[in-house]
């Protein structure tokens, strides 16, 4: 059922204070301040633009990141494309995690299965295109923040159980009389005489990082992998590549065990400047969050942890993987500099040595505080 409702108008739309044991609040909504929370499964701050069957499920936004980033979910079934379009200053990030969807950027178009991954940087034309029957979720984030406010323009809060695949409203009717306001306001600009790429496979380049700020897609468990004692970490974009006036953000995915205790980042360590969303694919992970124990986050929920917050991460299960966004240098720069360039492509079974003045040296780098 979609229903038309002011946004965060929802009942018990606001949180859970502190249930099960949790020391920091468990809510269905971000909290609209850079204040540390975790949001349930399937939770966020749901709506739909008509027609398109399909939810998005804000996770984080410019209230709570200063401006920086927005990291949304998204669930949807077999719709049409909303139509090419491009930003002048807005960075998109497509990720698969469930089904299949299908990416236009520029001169390309692939199809990405789970754990796939795209990047469309300002100035490049683009759609997506989900098409699996069933449940299709993806992850995304954008930067400036504020951009999700478009989301909030041409939507409706959605307070169905996943999205409504019998919404049959023309999409078109909704974008048409807000068209102006769309681009002016909201940094989109309409192309539907653009002719996109014929979809082809996955290439050899699709399985490296560029050297700069262009568009590209990642395949799946390719692309550069860091091993810091027993936490491996597979970036999906860095600061590098994300550079820009208005960019400067990266991803990571980041899989351990608790087969492998007491890791540096089980320690307490402080991202001074960079505000961190960890969205939880497989397994669990229990936080200490200024001092505060307890905070268990389980598959498919997401912690947010804003800027000069003190975070510890225990890895909970025998194989834990969760997606790490952060608003400059995060997760996979530490991992990066504080341990070693891994050969592999998952967990191993030993932990590698660590030289304690080299992850200082890494965390002083990036303003991150770590108690060794």
């Amino acid at each position: 059922m979609t229903v038309t409702l002011p946004i965060r108008s929802r009942v018990n739309s606001t949180t859970d204070t502190k249930p099960s044991g949790n020391a920091i609040p468990r809510t269905r909504l971000p909290l609209g301040k850079p204040s540390p929370y975790i949001i349930s499964a399937y939770e966020g701050e749901s709506i739909t633009i008509p027609g398109t069957k399909s939810t998005f499920r804000i996770l984080a936004s410019a209230a709570e990141t200063d401006g920086l980033i927005s990291v949304f979910g998204m669930d949807g079934a077999v719709a049409d494309p909303p139509g090419f379009h491009y930003h002048n200053h807005a960075h998109d990030v497509f990720m698969c995690t469930k089904g299949r969807l299908k990416i236009w950027a520029g001169d390309k178009c692939r199809i990405l299965y789970p754990g796939d991954f795209a990047y469309v940087p300002p100035g490049i034309v683009h759609q997506p295109q989900v098409l699996d029957k069933g449940v299709n979720e993806t992850m995304g984030l954008v930067t400036p923040g504020q951009w999700v406010d478009f989301f909030r323009f041409v939507s409706e809060t959605y307070d169905g159980v996943i999205a409504d695949e019998f919404d049959t409203r023309n999409t078109g009717a909704v974008f048409g009389p807000k068209i102006r306001e769309i681009k002016e306001k909201y940094d989109v600009v309409f192309q539907p005489q653009f002719v996109g790429a014929e979809v082809s496979d996955f290439t050899a380049e699709d399985e490296k990082l560029p050297e700069g700020c262009e568009a590209y897609f990642l395949k799946a468990n390719t692309g550069p992998c860091y091993l810091l004692e027993g936490v491996l970490s597979r970036p999906f974009i860095t600061t590098k590549q994300s550079a820009g006036p208005t960019g400067n953000f990266a991803i990571t995915s980041v899989e351990s065990s608790n087969r492998h205790k007491n890791g540096t980042l089980s320690k307490p360590f402080t991202f001074e400047k960079v505000h961190q969303v960890y969205h939880i694919l497989d397994g669990a992970i229990s936080l200490t969050v200024n001092g505060e124990k307890g905070n268990l986050v389980r598959a498919g929920e997401t912690a947010f942890v804003p800027a000069g917050t003190e975070v510890a991460i225990e890895f909970v299960d025998r194989y834990v993987r969760f997606w790490s966004f952060a608003s400059g240098d995060g997760l996979e720069t530490l991992i990066a500099e504080a341990g070693t360039a891994f050969e592999g492509s998952i967990v191993p079974d030993q932990c590698r040595e660590i030289d304690v003045e080299t992850i200082k040296k890494a965390a002083e780098k990036i303003n991150v505080k770590v108690g060794m």
